[in-house]
């Protein structure tokens, strides 16, 4: 009986159960909504949106924020696209490749200028996310590269599928894999969430902060890479807008899958509840027929909804402890 209001009391079954009764809601108004097709087209068009979420989260983590991860992302996929139609990328590998480098790149520098700079990260990346996408307008001559400029193995990818599973959502799944084992069981993990928790504590612990920070900036731009690779495979263009907007719904991701933006709080489970109950929003608000004007307002309420849940479970979570505690 105590395991069974244990589970309720989690606050990653919360989700669930809120993402299940959204479903559920959305599948009475539109019956074709619960089918392989349409699941199949959701995880397939926010893939790399749920990527970008894990990212994200170890970046909350640490009490950081980066609302650079779409600029990042364009310039990463920009350039590879640029250094495909020149000839100097001959595989799609080759052109995942270039395209995490750059990323990484970009990565690295935006974490020395927060862990180096001592630059608050909401205004470092402010400031860097104007310069990233600057550059991928500045690389490119302010140009799109096309499909017919693009390699036939690159742009069949993102439509291919491995083992039955769509190769975009394969390795969205690899990343979630990936870095729950790296949370969960790594010794960087523990410092990531110890560096989130109290900074001044684990400095006094002999964690390397900075370097935990530098680190975790840097995948956070390898992971911009990636995606930035997908993003143009999937749509076979390389826009300089591409990716506006897309840290808001990222950020909303973890927010709604329990991660505390003051740091220290949240996992990869909650994350990936959060970010597929966005990308449910998000797709399902068209197909119930809703006014595309009213479309944001809706998303934004649903959201508000789903972290005041999370909040009230959370709520109950330290209530208990503390109530252990006094015991």
């Amino acid at each position: 009986m105590n395991k069974m209001k244990k589970l309720f009391q989690s606050r990653e079954i919360s989700l669930l159960l809120v993402m299940i009764i959204l479903c559920a809601l959305i599948q009475m108004r539109n019956s074709s909504f619960l089918t392989a097709s349409v699941m199949n087209s959701i995880l397939k068009n926010y893939s790399y949106t749920m990527m970008l979420s894990v990212g994200m989260l170890m970046v909350l983590l640490i009490g950081g924020i980066d609302i650079s991860v779409g600029a990042t992302l364009a310039f990463s996929g920009m350039t590879a696209s640029l250094l495909m139609r020149s000839g100097a990328l001959t595989s799609c590998f080759q052109v995942f490749l270039a395209s995490t480098l750059i990323g990484t790149f970009c990565g690295f520098l935006t974490g020395l200028v927060i862990a180096k700079g001592k630059v608050i990260p909401i205004i470092a990346t402010l400031g860097i996310r104007y310069i990233y996408r600057g550059m991928s307008y500045l690389v490119s001559g302010f140009k799109s590269v096309n499909a017919s400029s693009m390699l036939q193995d690159y742009k069949n990818f993102a439509q291919d599928s491995t083992l039955g599973i769509n190769n975009l959502v394969l390795l969205t799944l690899g990343a979630y894999i990936l870095f729950f084992i790296v949370l969960r069981w790594t010794k960087f993990g523990r410092r990531i969430y110890a560096v989130g928790s109290n900074p001044s504590a684990a400095v006094v612990s002999g964690i390397p902060v900075d370097w935990v920070k530098i680190s975790v900036y840097t995948i956070m731009g390898s992971i911009c890479g990636v995606c930035g690779s997908m993003y143009v495979s999937y749509y076979t263009s390389a826009q300089n807008n591409m990716a506006t907007g897309i840290e808001m719904d990222v950020i909303a991701s973890c927010v709604v899958g329990g991660v505390a933006l003051s740091g220290g709080r949240g996992n990869v489970a909650g994350v990936l509840i959060g970010s597929a109950t966005i990308a449910i929003i998000s797709k399902s608000l068209s197909l119930v027929g809703i006014n595309p004007f009213w479309q944001q307002a809706l998303k934004g309420a649903i959201i508000l909804v789903a972290v005041m849940v999370n909040v009230i479970v959370q709520r109950n979570m330290d209530k208990h402890i503390l109530e252990r505690r006094e015991v």
